[in-house]
């Protein structure tokens, strides 16, 4: 079978997926977010929200809410109709890369980031990282670089032209306070900053509107994996529909207009996964709502 002929295997099997989405799918929002665009807010997924699937069925996903854009995560099935090993990784062979390319453009879905993943303060395994990225058009790496490799990170991020966005996992992970980022990235590249995940403050006790606003007042927020939880404080805590928990999504979504700040909102939902989807197509509609409202 040639590469082409498995891609329309592929793209079919997409179809076939999507036409029977279970009936909670009626209920799905697929307007996408163009206001909230306008604003210069690209609203799209975090891949890891359909981690109980692989990456073609999480690009099949996010193009049937109405969303362009995706983040992938490493380690991901690749397809359903490829051995299990076969993953989303910047180790894929550059045949594999032109495929998701080309199913990627089938589905109007953009890559945009790619992590987190590890740079290494060794810059030759750093660069295998930019290069992937490189080839795949992604904008943003997200990552968790210890303090030796941020030269390396700052270095490779102005050479290539590619972003790299610290993200902050909850206590006791290395950056979980936006301080600690802050300090980090201080004197580097403006293309390193935050990946701003607004669920994981929360869960480690911080208020996520007081991270954001010091982030963007420092003009260090490159991209978010935007979130609204049901409790604050828990790190068990867990994801709910945007707009309908304590993470203050209103008010955050303010700050940043009011600040200008612009970017990535990948959505990463880690609850409910085998049937997320109407949840996830509910935080775009929110998102879209708010940021109408923003905009009178």
């Amino acid at each position: 079978m040639t590469l082409n002929h498995a891609l329309l295997a592929l793209i079919a099997a997409g179809a076939v997926i999507g036409m029977a989405l279970p009936a909670a799918a009626q209920d799905l929002y697929t307007g996408g977010a163009p206001t909230a665009e306008a604003l210069g807010w690209r609203v799209g997924t975090q891949a890891y929200s359909f981690n109980r699937f692989s990456f073609y069925e999480a690009v099949d996903k996010t193009a049937a809410i109405g969303l362009k854009y995706i983040e992938a995560y490493p380690g991901q099935r690749l397809s359903q109709d490829k051995p299990e090993d076969v993953k989303f990784d910047h180790n894929m062979a550059p045949e594999l890369q032109q495929e998701v390319l080309a199913y990627l453009a089938a589905k109007n879905v953009k890559l945009v980031n790619y992590g987190v993943v590890d740079i290494s303060r060794d810059e030759d395994k750093a660069r295998v990282v930019f290069e992937f990225a490189k080839a795949m058009g992604i904008e943003t790496i997200v990552s968790e670089p210890g303090k030796p490799a941020l030269p390396v990170a700052a270095k490779l991020a102005d050479e290539y032209g590619i972003n790299v966005a610290i993200h902050n996992h909850p206590k006791p992970s290395m950056y979980w306070d936006y301080n600690k980022v802050l300090e980090a990235v201080e004197g580097l590249s403006p293309r390193v900053g935050s990946c701003a995940d607004t669920g994981h403050w929360p869960r480690s006790g911080v208020n996520p509107l007081e991270a954001v606003k010091a982030l963007a007042e420092a003009k260090r927020i490159i991209s978010f994996h935007f979130k609204d939880l049901n409790e604050f404080g828990n790190r068990e805590a867990h994801d709910v529909i945007w707009g309908t928990g304590v993470c203050n999504v209103k008010d955050i979504m303010a700050e940043l207009k009011s600040q200008n700040v612009k970017g990535v909102f990948s959505i990463e939902y880690e609850h409910n996964w085998e049937n997320s989807l109407p949840e996830i197509s509910r935080c775009v509609e929110n998102f879209e709502k708010f940021a109408q409202e923003l905009s009178k």
